[in-house]
């Protein structure tokens, strides 16, 4: 597996990560036993970042991990979580107060007196802006209540006014072969200022498995039925925010790319961007062992050569940047 340093944080991680949200909600149902053997195959992997939320599950992804974590003290894991979206999206709630009391929630759910990274879980654009905010997350650090602080952001632009953060750690944004517009964007600003690049929504909610066709149905606790008009929440949280169909059909594409070199179209997908510049981690999520050792398999893959990039460009330019490129 290969590591590297996940910016300011210091912390030496895991290429491949495991996102939590799966094993907290919104997903279809997984049980404990399912969830902890997903974190086994992980950590068993070489696995050493989870990330997870207080929303995920209410707090179930948060206590499944520390609950797992208490029983394996040997365990090096890097624990990232966020906080913000337990209330009306109205920046007056990023409050000094409720940083405080979602804090000593998620200490407790994680079972730590100090959270290794916060992130504000995508707040509303204004939140970037307001100087009090960031002065509350370094008394949070001062006080030795979380190490690091980072953003989970939807934009673009919310990345780049984030990084403008003395202390900022980590910003956690949407970057697959089917979201490109970070690569010119956010990743750059990352290197020349040692912030770490958390990849979320590697897979594009799954169509970069190349496992969906046009008839594939979701569960309807599954944000992927729910939320493909974005009527719970940023629709482009649901696969990437790309027309279902198109995706499909984009996903045959990149399949047939991901086997010219001799890869599984998702160990493609996550390989790739793993391996670019200025990205510190990608955190994709499983809900079963055998896709766990799956994802993490692509932290082994040897170096694409840069045609494999080229294309993936050609595919994203032909399919999707008219239709969303400036939308994030």
């Amino acid at each position: 597996m290969r590591t590297s340093t996940l910016g300011r944080t210091g912390a030496a991680v895991s290429s491949l990560g495991l996102g939590t949200w799966q094993l907290g909600a919104d997903w279809g149902d997984v049980s404990d036993s399912d969830a902890r053997a997903v974190l086994d195959a992980a950590l068993e992997s070489g696995v050493t970042m989870f990330d997870t939320a207080d929303v995920y599950g209410d707090g179930r992804s948060e206590q499944l991990i520390g609950r797992y974590l208490a029983d394996r003290p040997e365990a090096d894991v890097f624990v990232a979580t966020k906080m913000g979206r337990r209330v009306p999206q109205e920046p007056e709630n990023y409050s000094t107060e409720n940083f405080r009391a979602w804090n000593d929630r998620s200490r407790a759910n994680l079972g730590v007196d100090t959270l290794d990274l916060v992130q504000l879980h995508c707040p509303p654009t204004a939140v970037y802006s307001i100087d009090r905010v960031f002065d509350d997350l370094d008394q949070l650090v001062e006080e030795g209540r979380i190490r690091h602080y980072g953003v989970s952001v939807e934009r673009v632009d919310e990345a780049l006014a984030a990084m403008e953060r003395p202390n900022l750690a980590t910003v956690q944004i949407i970057i697959n072969a089917f979201r490109l517009k970070p690569l010119d964007a956010v990743l750059p600003v990352a290197v020349d200022r040692g912030i770490g690049i958390i990849a979320r929504v590697p897979l594009a909610s799954g169509l970069l498995s190349g496992k969906y066709t046009r008839e594939t149905t979701f569960a309807e606790n599954d944000h992927r039925h729910y939320n493909r008009d974005g009527a719970a929440f940023d629709v482009g949280e649901t696969f990437s925010g790309v027309d279902y169909e198109s995706g499909v059909a984009a996903a045959v594409e990149f399949s047939a790319l991901a086997e010219q070199h001799g890869l599984a179209p998702a160990t493609a997908a996550l390989a790739w961007l793993a391996q670019l510049p200025g990205v510190s981690t990608v955190i994709p999520g499983a809900r079963s062992p055998e896709q766990a050792r799956a994802n993490a398999a692509a932290g082994e893959v040897d170096d694409l050569p840069p045609a494999f990039h080229e294309s993936v460009v050609e595919l994203y330019d032909r399919y999707f940047r008219a239709a969303i490129h400036e939308r994030w």
